[in-house]
């Protein structure tokens, strides 16, 4: 099952109207083709076996037996090929005359579904031909054999649970209520749409949009086949603009006035994990919807190239525009939260631990901006830099110039002699380097900044970040603890670009210290400095943030076993980090994770900017004495030499 991805097929041949024999030959050629490329699944156009633009040709029974004969090709060339192959055209049933999606696989029709919603308006006029579709299912006998005729067929792969594959055609997609909508409340993860849509100004863009739309709304993929050259332009022109989307998202898409098969990897588990999460979905059965009749077929599992782009960083939009525009809106989010929580509370002052750091930065950018808000003086907010054994000039310097860029009200208070007489009260070793020792002047901090709210009547604003929870990478009661915490569902890869993204809005100064910030490296300056340089990296103790926030997102999001997320970051990462480097960091990750669940048990407040977070309160409960052995279990299992999905 490739760990839930499989590849899906469209496909649009240069037909020839009313040459069945013809346009079958060219189907047979792209199913050829699709089963090279290792596809499960291919859609081809509506009525591709005939042509959609016959008009009264469809009432002639020398071109409808001529498409039964032309399918029967089809069928005979699919024997040995490992795809699932749904394939258009006309056929007679009785008195009626159906628009149907023939499906078929090594050598079988397994099914036929007929065109529901029959349009016959503007330049429409199938009701002239074609009976509407009913949605019950009934056998009737083609090729000597019985095969069930309705809309509410699934089709679905016995080695592949998750690939449940519903169909629809054309006209069946833009209606008030389409039938994928019960297709996939009956488990349908894949929609596939065999289409004759003709090209008009501005009509791309819709389709698009609708495609794209229904993919997300029904939590699924969907493969919508169009018509394209070869059709009749007597009075229409088809493009052959055919789409695979996923759960909102355009995976592949062919370029307007063209031909051929375009492919994408879709991840068929993810699909049915997000629909779990989403305790709203399927919804309510309507009243009246037939049962569905499963039909199985068979896609052997084989190994996959994943032909996907994995994004190295998921929480960071790729493109610079929706990036500034993503950047905007989090620091919006975050100003909101804390403007409410101030404005509740009737404080006038908040009070930071300013380190010189990425994240107390940005808890001092969006205090200040919450003070805008709330047309309340910036003196009002007190930074605090507290220098330790750890302290640097460069931090130390960065955490002045930064306070007083902001005219904010700066107070600087030593701990170092306060951290000594606590090491003495408690007889430790001054020159022992442990836990204790980094511990206690993060909580002597903390302390600090609690007493001084007390003074000022404020709020102590939290810095610390989503990447830093998920590791359990703060101390307990210590930086851990706050009124209220603005950067708590904020990874370390966006807090970032946040910074970066308020440095290009800032005035010269300010500009240049927040981007010598961007550029120091990440640490706790919890041990004394080497050479006046700080001994203490971040990355170097518990692994890359990038690499961190890639295996949170995918453990939250979509509950993915960890050999998908070793396998997923092996594509993400390729010729950054080696898989053995990988799988290490990915083991420590799992191990911290569980182990520090503790302390995110009992976070402060903070604002939820995106999809994962992990307030107890909100979208993350777990149990703090939860055992990792299934997960690193199941990460052994995945060998560091061989990634490959398989």
């Amino acid at each position: 099952m490739n760990d839930g991805f499989i590849r899906l097929a469209t496909a649009t041949p240069a037909i020839e109207v009313a040459d069945c024999p013809g346009n079958a030959a060219k189907v047979i050629a792209l199913m050829q083709a699709a089963e090279r490329e290792g596809a499960a699944v291919l859609v081809l156009p509506e009525l591709v076996l005939t042509g959609y633009t016959c008009s009264d040709l469809f009432l002639s029974q020398t071109l409808l037996e001529g498409a039964l004969t032309a399918l029967e090709q089809v069928i005979t060339a699919s024997r040995g090929l490992h795809l699932l192959a749904i394939v258009g055209l006309p056929l007679a049933v009785g008195p009626d005359l159906f628009n149907v999606a023939a499906v078929l696989s090594d050598g079988k029709l397994l099914g036929l579904v007929p065109k529901m919603n029959i349009p016959n308006y503007s330049e429409f006029y199938e009701a002239r031909h074609f009976s509407a579709g009913r949605p019950e299912s009934r056998p009737i006998h083609v090729f000597g054999q019985e095969v069930p005729l309705g809309s509410n067929i699934l089709f679905a792969c016995r080695e592949a649970p998750d690939l449940v594959v519903g169909i629809e055609i054309c006209e069946d997609l833009w209606v008030v209520a389409p039938p994928s909508q019960d297709h996939a409340r009956a488990g349908a993860t894949v929609i596939a749409n065999l289409s004759a849509s003709d090209e008009l100004i501005g009509k791309a863009d819709y389709r698009r949009l609708l495609v794209k739309s229904q993919s997300g709304r029904l939590l699924c993929a969907y493969a919508y086949a169009d018509a394209g050259e070869g059709e009749s332009s007597t009075d229409l022109v088809f493009s052959g603009h055919s789409l695979i989307c996923e759960n909102g998202r355009t995976l592949a898409e062919s370029p307007l006035f063209s031909t051929g098969m375009i492919l994408a990897d879709v991840d068929v588990a993810a699909l049915n994990a997000e629909r779990r999460r989403q305790t709203t979905f399927p919804g309510p059965k309507p009243a009246g919807q037939s049962a569905y009749l499963t039909v199985y077929f068979s896609h052997p599992s084989q190994s996959l190239d994943l032909r996907r782009a994995i994004a190295p960083h998921p929480f960071v939009p790729k493109n610079q525009s929706d990036l500034a525009e993503r950047c905007e809106e989090i620091l919006t989010i975050q100003v909101q939260g804390l403007k409410k929580r101030l404005a509740h509370t009737r404080c006038q002052s908040a009070v930071i631990g300013l380190s010189g750091g990425l994240d107390s930065t940005l808890a001092l950018l969006v205090t200040a901006r919450a003070f805008d808000a709330l047309a309340l003086p910036r003196s009002g907010i007190v930074a605090v830099t507290m220098p330790g054994f750890g302290t640097t000039d460069r931090t130390y310097s960065n955490a002045l110039h930064l306070a007083r860029s902001l005219e904010t009200t700066l107070r600087e208070i030593p701990i170092r002699a306060a951290v000594s007489q606590h090491f003495a009260d408690i007889g430790h070793p001054a020159d022992l380097h442990d836990v204790t020792y980094e511990n206690s002047q993060a909580r002597e901090r903390t302390q600090i900044l609690m007493d001084i709210a007390n003074q000022s009547g404020g709020l102590v604003i939290g810095t610390g970040d989503l990447s830093e929870l998920a590791l359990g990478w703060a101390t307990y009661n210590g930086d851990h603890m706050s009124m209220y915490a603005v950067n708590s569902s904020v990874p370390k890869t966006l807090v970032r670009h946040l910074v970066r993204h308020a440095a290009g809005q800032s005035e010269p100064a300010l500009s240049s210290v927040l981007l010598d910030i961007l550029d120091t490296p990440v640490s706790p300056e919890l041990l004394p400095p080497k050479d006046g340089q700080i001994a203490q990296q971040t990355e170097h103790i518990v692994g890359p943030y990038e690499l961190h926030d890639f295996f949170l997102y995918y453990l939250v999001r979509f509950g993915f076993a960890p050999r998908k997320i070793y396998r997923l970051a092996c594509l993400a990462f390729a010729g950054s980090y080696d898989a053995a480097t990988i799988h290490r960091w990915l083991t420590i990750f799992i191990r911290r994770f569980f182990a520090q669940q503790f302390k995110r048990s009992c976070l402060p407040d903070g604002p939820k900017v995106g999809s994962v977070t992990l307030s107890p309160r909100g979208d993350w409960r777990m149990p703090s004495d939860a055992q990792a052995r299934l997960w690193l279990a199941d990460l052994e299992r995945a060998d560091p030499a061989a990634p490959t999905l398989s």
